[in-house]
């Protein structure tokens, strides 16, 4: 393997590793010389720091990692945030209300109470952080349990669940002048 395309392969596994990884590692995993990847290694970080690349590589001891270059961390964390912080879709919201309404439930009352498969708005709202496992249910299967978050409760300015507005069922049992003090 050339020096060019050492250096290429080098690139690829510290970028896909996302951890540190030694110089041995890599040098094992690409059947080269422990120099040739420590020079692999120099060469990338020299040129990420001569056009300051949006990346550089942290050395820690005999590990090599791939990392956002200080100057422009601001920038990553914002878009993170960004991606966190979008609007949830009708589906995720209906999950999250069957959820908050009913903890700890599984996937599959979920999906009863929905009449739909909910896999993918579970996962969204377990990425945001707004719910979490609780545990396993006592059913057979023992179904993992999902319930609200800390994180719920501040994104919709809440102090506890309590606090979370009545059902269309509650309000049916409520006396009308409780209904018209809002």
């Amino acid at each position: 393997m050339g020096d060019e395309q050492t250096k290429n392969v080098v690139e690829a596994i510290l970028f896909s590793m996302g951890e540190p990884v030694s110089a041995e590692r890599i040098a094992t995993a690409i059947g080269e010389d422990v120099k040739d990847v420590r020079d692999a290694i120099q060469e990338l970080a020299s040129e990420y720091d001569k056009r300051l690349a949006g990346i550089c590589i942290l050395r820690m001891e005999d590990r090599y990692q791939l990392a956002t270059r200080p100057t422009y961390t601001e920038f990553v964390r914002r878009a993170l945030d960004t991606r966190r912080n979008t609007p949830l879709s009708q589906a995720a919201m209906e999950t999250l209300a069957i959820i908050a309404y009913n903890q700890p439930v599984s996937r599959s009352f979920i999906e009863q109470v929905r009449g739909v498969d909910s896999s993918s708005s579970v996962s969204n709202l377990l990425s945001k952080g707004l719910i979490a496992e609780a545990g396993r249910l006592e059913l057979p299967g023992r179904p993992i349990s999902f319930k609200t978050t800390d994180v719920f409760l501040r994104s919709f300015g809440m102090n506890s669940l309590e606090e979370l507005p009545p059902t269309k069922e509650e309000t049916d049992y409520l006396p009308e002048e409780e209904l018209q003090e809002d």
